[in-house]
């Protein structure tokens, strides 16, 4: 993937995972990336990864649910790349509970970070694409925006949240040079992944080789899918080749859903 010189993207969640795939997918492709998260440490890791690769890349600490830190961001982020021209809300938190142990602060927590923290970046970032009549937005959504599935209440909620205003901005920014869209995987084999491994173990006492394999049983391909994967098809929607999508969900899930 090539073609994304001269763009100036931020990448929400950056610093693991999906988020560091793709800071690393779109600054491949020649973007300049600021890379933001709550983890300093971790973003600074990034950062330098991309530069050692001879990218262009800059670390800042922010917390996406935070409307004053979210506006700090889009200053900052505006000073080091000039413009931004590409957003990725991939910033991200699941909780697996039944509903009735499931509290009122999980689910705030749930859909502070997967639905209001898009809104506010979004809401922060977009206006001035629009203006200049050329930017991509890119929410990292969930298989669960799209279906539901048990003890994942605030997680699938939060992420149909994030689907259905995906959603609604494209269509207001419909002709405008602008596309709004989200990717919805799977299971990706994250930190996050490997935190549901652990409850399932924690709850059912079952061995990890055994909760890893009843997670890979919803998988026609039996495996988990790469963050690359996943920054592939991100890098994608922000190519030119990717002008006409616009409020599409991209699910990436081997063909579960059509099971």
């Amino acid at each position: 993937m090539s073609g994304l010189a001269g763009r100036g993207a931020v990448v929400t969640g950056g610093g693991r995972g999906i988020g560091r795939a793709v800071a690393e997918a779109l600054a491949a492709a020649g973007a300049a990336v600021v890379v933001c998260a709550r983890s300093a440490a971790e973003l600074e890791s990034t950062a330098a990864a991309i530069r050692e690769a001879g990218g262009d890349a800059h670390a800042i600490a922010c917390d996406v649910t935070d409307p004053a830190a979210v506006e700090r961001l889009a200053g900052e982020a505006g000073d080091r790349l000039g413009e931004v021209d590409i957003l990725v809300n991939n910033a991200g938190a699941s909780f697996a509970q039944p509903l009735r142990r499931l509290t009122l602060d999980q689910w705030n927590e749930a859909l502070a970070v997967n639905a209001t923290g898009p809104f506010l970046c979004t809401r922060a970032f977009l206006p001035a694409m629009v203006e200049r009549g050329r930017g991509r937005v890119i929410t990292v959504a969930s298989v669960a925006g799209i279906t539901g599935a048990p003890y994942i209440a605030a997680y699938a909620a939060a992420k149909h949240a994030a689907v259905g205003f995906v959603r609604a901005v494209a269509a207001e920014v419909a002709g405008s040079g602008v596309t709004v869209n989200a990717v919805c995987p799977g299971y990706v084999d994250t930190d996050m992944t490997r935190r549901s491994i652990d409850r399932i173990v924690e709850k059912t006492g079952r061995t990890e080789r055994e909760a890893r394999a009843a997670i890979l049983e919803r998988s026609p391909q039996g495996r988990l899918i790469a963050p690359t994967e996943v920054a592939h098809a991100v890098a994608f929607l922000c190519s030119d080749g990717a002008a006409s999508i616009n409020g599409e969900a991209l699910v990436m899930d081997g063909g579960e859903l059509r099971r």
